[in-house]
Parts: structure tokens; C-alpha cells; sequence
């Protein structure tokens, strides 16, 4: 490993910031941005299977008729995932997320009827009790236009049926919940100008930022913005 990237793992660590949870609406970058993080810094990715949703592709073709399996498989695989961390994983030095175990309880009130999403409720709230929060939460913010550029240009058969309208419905929905989000801290980053995978400045910057205090919820500003 770099000695400027041991340094900032260990700035990390010794901010108590061992369990990174790092959100975001669909096609922000989130995964990527975990990846790069585990990839410079070491540690263990706990990364989400969105692919192992046998409904998501109906989802996309018929919301209505598929939202609800679609959501409680989602539910129960992302649970299954949490236990399945054992004593050492959950104690790890650095372990990174590219979800909070919320991510479905955000999905399920944009595309849940009142009566399913009563039900849903019911399971979801007795599974997050038992799930441990993030020591630090990152949530990336993009528009609804870059979201929707950057989901066309990954290319993913299932999502070219997403609307830019769809993507600003949930938009919205990730920002009331992370607007109110009081489980731990919380770093809110616009990446509509970042590209932290192509752009080492741009990496290396967040990162620094890590090393850093979070109290409660706070606005991740670029360093050189802040000159």
C-alpha cells in the first residue's frame, strides 16, 4: 500500500470510522467508490447482490405486478447478507458497505401500495432492529439527469426503461430520508462534478475528508472549493 494511503486508512481508523456504509440512488456511483476504497485501502466489502433478485427485470417491465416480491426478496437478501457477517468480519479493522440496510424501506415508499407497504413495514422494522448501523454513513447525491446519463452509459439491459421522472421521484425520496437520518454520522457528497474513479484528486480528496470529525450530518466541500 502507498504511504499517503496507509496514512489516511489509519486517520480513518483512529476516527472510529471502521464500518463505512457508503448510499446513494441508483447509477450515483456508489458501488465503484466502495470498490476503490477497499482496493486502496484494504479491508473487507460487503457489497449489495442486486443481481440475485429473480423479479428486478419484471420490476422494471410491470412496477406494478412485481414491486412488492421484488422489494421483500430485496429485504431478505440484504438481512441474510448481515448475518452471514461473522464475529471477525463484524470487528474488522475497516469493513465497507456500498448500501445501509434502509435502502429497501426507501425503495418500498416509492413503489409500494399503502396496503403493502403497511405489511412491508411490519418485517422490515422487526429486521433493522437487529441489524448494526454504520459508523459512518456516506450519501452521494447526483441530479436526476446525471443519475440518468450515467445509468445509459453502463449499459445494463434491465434499467433502460427508467425514467428521468422515476429518477427524481427517488431523488427526492433519498433526500428526505438522509435529510432525517439520525443513526450515526453522516457525510453528504454532490457528485455531479466528481469522478472519484478516474479522477485521483478527486479520490483522494473524500478520503482526507475521512480522516476528519463527522458531527451528526455534515456537507462534504471539495478542498479546493474551499479556497
Amino acid at each position: 500500500m502507498d504511504a499517503s494511503y496507509a496514512d489516511i486508512r489509519r486517520g480513518i481508523l483512529e476516527r472510529g470510522f471502521g464500518r463505512i456504509a457508503i448510499e446513494g440512488s441508483i447509477g450515483v456511483g456508489k458501488t465503484s467508490l466502495a470498490r476503490l476504497i477497499v482496493k486502496r485501502l484494504g479491508g473487507r466489502m460487503v457489497e449489495d447482490r442486486v443481481d440475485d433478485n429473480p423479479f428486478l427485470e419484471r420490476f422494471y417491465e410491470d412496477a406494478g405486478a412485481y414491486a412488492f416480491q421484488t422489494q421483500l426478496v430485496f429485504l431478505m437478501n440484504r438481512y441474510k447478507q448481515q448475518l452471514q457477517l461473522n464475529q471477525h468480519d463484524l470487528f474488522a479493522d475497516l469493513v465497507v458497505f456500498d448500501y445501509v440496510f434502509a435502502r429497501d424501506r426507501i425503495f418500498a415508499n416509492v413503489n409500494l401500495g399503502d396496503d403493502e407497504l403497511a405489511l412491508y413495514e411490519r418485517v422490515a422494522s422487526e429486521l433493522e432492529a437487529k441489524v448494526t448501523a454504520p459508523d459512518l454513513a456516506i450519501y452521494l447525491q447526483a441530479s436526476g439527469q446525471v443519475l440518468f446519463d450515467r445509468i445509459q452509459a453502463r449499459g445494463r439491459d434491465y434499467e433502460r426503461p427508467l425514467s428521468r421522472d422515476y429518477l427524481e421521484v427517488l431523488n427526492d425520496a433519498f433526500n428526505h430520508f438522509f435529510f432525517n437520518y439520525s443513526a450515526g454520522p453522516l457525510l453528504v457528497v454532490n457528485t455531479d462534478a466528481m469522478d472519484f474513479v478516474n479522477d485521483e484528486r478527486h479520490f483522494v480528496d473524500l478520503l482526507t475528508r475521512l480522516t476528519e470529525p463527522v458531527v451528526n450530518t455534515e456537507f462534504y466541500v471539495p478542498s479546493w472549493e474551499e479556497r
